[in-house]
């Protein structure tokens, strides 16, 4: 295998693994800061306990996030620097801004949220989580303008005489059209994600208590999970309605600016009119369309998904095969080297991650309509499968949000910066263009297997450290540690609260 190849599947191995924890952390930050906004509030002591019961877990994923994205970025400057030296002005000033005005905030509110609940007034401490909430949703929005921006370039010129795309106008980037799709789109996934889980385990734990037949233990599963689980549930039910509003909004965008891209997700190889959702395609799902047959579909749905209409004209979606022959007639059928250009995102995986990504979301459906079926009017439950069906639910969204950057990354393809006709198409860049010129293979390979073994091994602490707290539950006390609660006003040091 050549370079390319080996460093498009470190960057793909690296992408999916951090990307598993940010939708978690995204969503549960402000989730466990409404909670403890409902304990100063209220003053309910179930509220502060689900407050550090999921705390805990948010501050587990954090941390390993926070590892694992580093790495990410370090590879636009080793394995990719011939796409940073081309782009570098442009796609490094959101990064910047991510990093200053995001991620110092939230990693030093998170601190002091860690460290001050005996020594910060209690407003102050829950403005610290609030604070941290806000940064990691801000930090999303950078880093999408940096990604939007490679699937939709603006604010750009590109200098002849230096060979490289210039900034020269920050705000069409933190205001591209593409980001402000993109962006609901991402955060609505990631609070379904936490809302999920965060129901999920409410639920395993309601079963569970309630399968005991102690009161003491009915009363907790009703008097905190219960009430977790519904802020759970109503978390997921706003979201999903998130989800698809979003999701509609960018797949309209998505087929004015990378139609072959969308054309790929629905494996149509020919352009037409009210063109039909397909369920079920069979066949060669090859580049060349040849022998795909779509055997469950549904009618006029696809159109009205890319254009806004079921029929007529403006219902047309081009095919893959229309696709590549504009792209061919605009760009050239060559690299500069000489190789033949396929301007067509493989099928197969185009296709089947953009079902993925809308499939697994009946996991969601299903736990949300079960929970709120049957905790009604104030019950608990003791089902089984109720339990079962949260925990099969909890990986469902971290698999579709994953899903949906495998189709979004390798639908653009074959472009790193997928060219904009309407304007700057000049900066443009072919994948293979952006790679190293000076990374051998055998380096590739190295550091692709030492990262790979590495997060395996990350992996196995990450899941077996948020199984061993999901299980120990909500702690059996707690109390009020604020200085304005505590009866002296010793000089105490700052500790770490978990």
């Amino acid at each position: 295998m050549e370079a390319l190849d080996l460093a498009r599947w470190q960057f793909g191995i690296v992408t999916v693994y951090h990307f598993i924890f940010v939708p978690l952390t995204i969503g549960l930050a402000p989730l466990v800061a409404i909670m403890q906004t409902a304990w100063v509030r209220t003053g309910n002591d179930r509220w502060l306990r689900l407050t550090k019961f999921f705390g805990k877990l948010l501050l587990i994923n954090f941390a390993i996030g926070v590892a694992t994205g580093i790495v990410q970025e370090f590879q636009f400057g080793m394995n990719w620097s011939e796409y940073s030296r081309f782009v570098g002005d442009v796609f490094g000033a959101p990064l910047a801004m991510e990093a200053l005005a995001a991620f110092f905030v939230e990693s030093t509110f998170l601190g002091l949220w860690i460290f001050g609940w005996d020594r910060l007034n209690k407003k102050v401490h829950l403005a610290c989580i609030w604070a941290v909430a806000i940064a990691v949703n801000l930090s999303a929005y950078f880093i999408l303008a940096a990604n939007s921006w490679m699937q939709h370039p603006v604010g750009t010129i590109y200098n002849e005489e230096t060979g490289r795309a210039e900034l020269v106008d920050i705000w069409a980037v933190l205001s591209n059209n593409t980001l402000l799709a993109a962006f609901p789109h991402t955060v609505t996934a990631a609070f379904l994600t936490a809302g999920g889980f965060v129901t999920a385990i409410c639920a395993w734990w309601m079963v569970r208590l309630v399968r005991t037949r102690r009161p003491e233990n009915v009363e907790l599963a009703r008097d905190v999970y219960r009430p977790g689980m519904t802020l759970g549930v109503i978390t997921m039910l706003v979201a999903g309605i998130g989800v698809g509003i979003s999701g509609d909004i960018q797949g309209k965008i998505m087929y004015e600016q990378q139609p072959g891209k969308m054309s790929s997700a629905e494996a149509l190889c020919d352009g037409e009119e009210a063109a039909s959702f397909s369920l079920l395609t069979i066949g060669d799902l090859s580049n060349s369309c040849d022998g795909v047959s779509h055997v469950l579909e549904i009618p006029y749905l696809a159109s009205y998904l890319g254009t806004g209409s079921f029929t007529g004209p403006d219902s047309y979606l081009p095919g893959v095969n229309d696709v590549q022959e504009q792209m061919t007639e605009r760009y050239g059928d060559t690299t500069l080297d000489g190789e033949p250009v396929e301007y067509t995102p493989n099928l197969f995986v185009t296709y089947w991650s953009f079902r993925l990504m809308i499939g697994l979301a009946v996991f969601s459906v299903a736990l949300a309509l079960s929970a709120l079926w049957l905790t009604r009017k104030g019950r608990v439950t003791d089902k089984v499968w109720f339990s079962r069906l949260a925990m099969v639910a909890i990986p469902a969204p971290f698999l579709a949000a994953s899903f949906g950057w495998i189709f979004t990354e390798m639908g653009r393809q074959p472009w790193v910066v997928a060219p904009n006709p309407t304007g700057i198409d000049a900066v443009r860049l072919l994948t293979e263009r952006g790679v190293s010129t000076v990374v051998s293979p055998g380096m590739v390979i190295a550091s692709m297997v030492a990262f790979t073994l590495l997060y395996a091994v990350l992996a196995v602490v990450w899941f077996r450290l948020m199984r061993r707290y999901a299980l120990e539950g909500v702690p059996d006390t707690v109390r009020d540690e604020s200085p304005e609660a505590q009866d002296d006003d010793a000089d105490r040091p700052l500790s770490f609260a978990y």
